[in-house]
């Protein structure tokens, strides 16, 4: 049986900034004929925007849309005629990701999910680890107070966890 990587043209990839060592895994084109591809590394999107996997909250597909959204909030949508293999690709990579994911309650105010997701070639005192903190709907993560109960959770969750 053999086994082959979809091609992505020179130029395809010099525009959308794939670097060098950057493996395609899956690749297919919006409804404009721009490419999406899905890396080793990231998924890159019409524009130059590339989104490394552990900065990918959650992608859905919907009649003929891709729907993205970062761990930043920001949404991105692509019309795809014709995902092919994207949207397992991308499930797999962002699943892949993902270290661990806990909720915990903040008292009588709500919750945080910590989150904690592998960083392709990241290096420091988590080396490889990126932790976001993902608080319930109506709680301001900008309340210093909230903020404090957020992050030591945080702490007694990496303790745990030894990381």
């Amino acid at each position: 049986m053999r086994l082959f990587r979809p091609r992505l043209p020179a130029a395809a990839r010099a525009a959308l900034g794939i670097e060098p060592g950057e493996r395609v895994l899956a690749l297919t084109t919006a409804a404009d004929g721009a490419y999406l591809v899905a890396t080793d590394r990231a998924l890159h999107l019409p524009g130059g925007t590339r989104l490394p996997w552990h900065r990918v909250e959650h992608a859905r597909w919907d009649e003929t849309d891709l729907v993205v959204t970062g761990t930043d909030g920001t949404s991105h949508r692509v019309a795809v005629p014709e995902p092919g293999l994207l949207p397992e690709t991308i499930k797999e990579r962002v699943t892949a990701s993902l270290v661990a994911s806990r909720y915990v309650t903040l008292g009588n105010r709500g919750g945080v999910r910590l989150v904690a997701r592998r960083v392709v070639g990241g290096d420091g005192p988590d080396a490889g680890l990126e932790w976001n903190l993902v608080f319930d709907e109506g709680l301001d993560p900008d309340d210093p107070g909230l903020r404090a109960l957020a992050e030591q959770a945080l702490e007694e969750v990496r303790r745990s966890l030894g990381v």
